[in-house]
């Protein structure tokens, strides 16, 4: 049974059509390329404007985004949750912030301290290209350090902060989607300024 395929030679088709395909062959052959950048969805934030968080029972304040809502915290990293945990939830970016508070004691307070590093550095260290670590102080007599971790990981903003003497809390921005520097990038930039706010808000009961 001859073949089914077969292959048809230049000289049966019409003059025309032999012309018009030897044209565009020329045509794509010394028509450069051009590299096409990879592009991501155009994202759309919402106006930066605050609320009060001022639960009854916490031994802080601070101001979070209204595009956020606040929810007590029941596990923190298969690990049980103290009394003052809660997480942050924006769910227009799929993003959360774990708060973390531990009461200051006499004998403490330095294993919070390596604590707030070991968070940042021991499991971030092999994924992350690179972590800054940067002091903080606020009006409000705040301070403590802000983490910013480069590279594909789950987070890129950390911080703890005290008073040294009674509180210590500790605040992670982690997204639910695979990490990606590059794509993630805009929105992180974005929540930072969030994260800026909590910071420079929060006051001590």
């Amino acid at each position: 049974m001859p073949p089914v395929n077969r292959l048809i030679s230049l000289k049966t088709w019409p003059a025309p059509v032999v012309c018009l395909v030897v044209y565009l062959m020329a045509l794509a052959c010394n028509s450069p390329y051009t590299f096409k950048k990879k592009g991501y969805y155009k994202i759309d934030f919402p106006e930066k404007t605050y609320r009060l968080f001022d639960q009854p029972g916490y031994p802080y304040t601070f101001e979070y985004p209204t595009y956020a809502t606040v929810v007590k915290d029941s596990t923190f990293f298969e690990a049980k949750a103290g009394d003052w945990w809660i997480n942050i939830d924006i769910p227009r970016f799929n993003s959360r912030i774990y708060v973390s508070y531990k009461p200051v004691t006499g004998s403490n307070f330095d294993s919070l301290i390596q604590d707030g590093f070991k968070m940042a550095y021991r499991k971030h260290t092999e994924i992350s290209s690179g972590i800054t670590d940067s002091l903080i102080s606020t009006p409000n007599g705040v301070e403590g350090i802000y983490f910013s971790l480069a590279g594909n990981t789950a987070t890129a903003n950390q911080f703890f902060l005290t008073d040294s003497t009674k509180h210590f809390l500790r605040g992670a921005l982690y997204f639910d989607a695979t990490p990606n520097e590059d794509s993630l990038g805009i929105v992180n930039n974005f929540l930072k300024q969030d994260l800026k706010h909590l910071i420079n808000t929060l006051k001590w009961r």
